[in-house]
């Protein structure tokens, strides 16, 4: 029954039609973002690797089902808010801080904001007697679970399709130029969330559900016995889940692996300690602190593995590295790929990238090379159709910054800089 509920809300919401306008708004904001990833995967790679509308559709989708999945397992679970409650603001919240800082699009900032702000606000009435004082009236409990929940879901999210859309960037380090990728997605999710209902006017616009007597699963603030004799509806909301990141030492599945994972982690801690926190309001202060906390932590941990690890794609006395391959390409078809390094070209040691153009202007329409393979063995592929107007389509790594170069820095990882400094630099040219 719940279920079933669960999912006509989640209907609901991808078809009311001031819902479907939250909808567009939504997906058209994310569409502009495709194109500036586009943009950008032209500039450096040659062509886009999907179109915008393709990497839009993909976030819609993949969005509806984290939506389903994080509104299943609140529904079961017992995640449930009074009618009074301002929850609701930490979806707007989310929305609105996308427009002006996509780091703090995250739940853990706006769901700490706002549980502190109500635990604030709900001694200062207790102490001074000022009832309307206490206006936002949210259970810090509920609303931790929640965001918990949401971050382990993002967590599947960015290990399903975190790597898409991934950008080739360059950086230094030891001297040495180094390649890696900046990643970007986000995802809009339809979430349905429990409410104790009083009014007539929410039952009539909401979907009212008649609970087994297992549940909830969680310890919530709200008593258990107002609970069992409520009545709940489940009603519909928007959100975004957001991820960005830049990698030099992984390849983009591997990072967005382990970014996923470690969310996965966090969302499993923080959702114990959210249960812990029905106990008393100190433990409650302690968990909307840690959420924003740990989370700046899993930031920086990343960043720390970035600045001690390895570099993977880095070139070498022993050939050029190879960091991106555009689709369409003689290189895709000789079946090269990022990570390879490319060693020979027809018989001759390639000992930087102008080596490869000053072979292909020279060659009638044969070229063969010998590839060490990301795994470390050598092959040797060919194509028959190349002439000097055709381009190899392959993303190098040079092994120094060449004359009028695309090498940027990055600035706090913040994507729209790769763009900007990008667009600058075409405009000089």
């Amino acid at each position: 029954m719940i279920l079933l509920y669960t999912l006509k809300s989640i209907a609901f919401a991808l078809t009311e039609p001031y819902l479907v306008l939250i909808l567009a708004i939504l997906v058209f904001t994310l569409y502009r973002k495709n194109k500036q990833t586009v943009i950008m995967q032209k500039m450096i790679i040659g062509e886009g690797i999907n179109s915008p509308f393709e990497l839009t559709i993909s976030q819609i989708v993949i969005g509806i089902f984290g939506g389903i999945l994080a509104s299943v397992i609140m529904s079961y679970l017992g995640v449930v808010f009074d009618e009074d409650s301002a929850v609701d603001l930490i979806f707007l919240a989310s929305i609105v801080f996308m427009f002006f800082n996509v780091r703090f699009i995250c739940f853990s900032y706006s769901g700490a904001i706002l549980g502190f702000l109500s635990l604030i606000l709900a001694m200062s009435s207790q102490t001074f007697n000022i009832p309307n004082l206490d206006f936002l009236k949210i259970d810090v409990v509920a609303l931790m679970s929640m965001v918990a929940i949401l971050h382990f879901v993002e967590g599947i999210l960015i290990i399903l399709d975190g790597k898409k859309g991934a950008v080739p960037v360059f950086s230094s380090k030891n001297g040495n130029i180094v390649g890696g990728f900046a990643l970007q997605r986000y995802w809009t999710i339809p979430i349905a969330v429990f409410f104790i209902i009083h009014s007539r006017t929410m039952i009539g616009s909401s979907w009212q559900v008649a609970v087994p007597a297992w549940w909830p699963l969680i310890n919530s603030s709200i008593p258990y016995d107002i609970l069992k004799s409520a009545v709940v509806s489940l009603i519909p909301f928007y959100a975004v889940m957001g991820y960005n990141s830049v990698t030099f030492t992984r390849d983009t599945k591997e990072k967005s692996f382990l970014s996923g994972g470690l969310i996965i982690l966090y969302s499993v801690i923080l959702f114990g300690m959210a249960q812990l926190a029905v106990l008393n309001i100190w433990l409650k202060f302690l968990v909307v602190i840690f959420a924003p906390v740990a989370h700046e932590g899993i930031i920086m941990f990343q960043r720390h593995l970035e600045v001690k690890g390895v570099p993977k794609y880095v070139s070498s006395s022993e050939g050029i590295m190879v960091l991106a391959v555009a689709p369409n390409s003689p290189a895709n078809e000789m079946g090269i790929r990022s990570g390879d390094m490319l060693v020979e070209i027809n018989n001759e040691k390639i000992d930087n990238e102008d080596k490869i153009a000053e072979v292909i202007r020279k060659c009638s329409n044969f070229i063969w090379l010998k590839v060490k393979k990301e795994a470390g063995n050598f092959e040797q592929v060919s194509y028959s159709k190349m002439n000097e107007d055709k381009k190899l389509g392959i993303v190098f790594v040079p092994r120094k910054i060449p004359q009028n170069s695309m090498v940027i820095k990055l600035d706090k990882n913040k994507f729209s800089d790769v763009l900007n400094k990008i667009k600058n630099k075409d405009k000089d040219d």
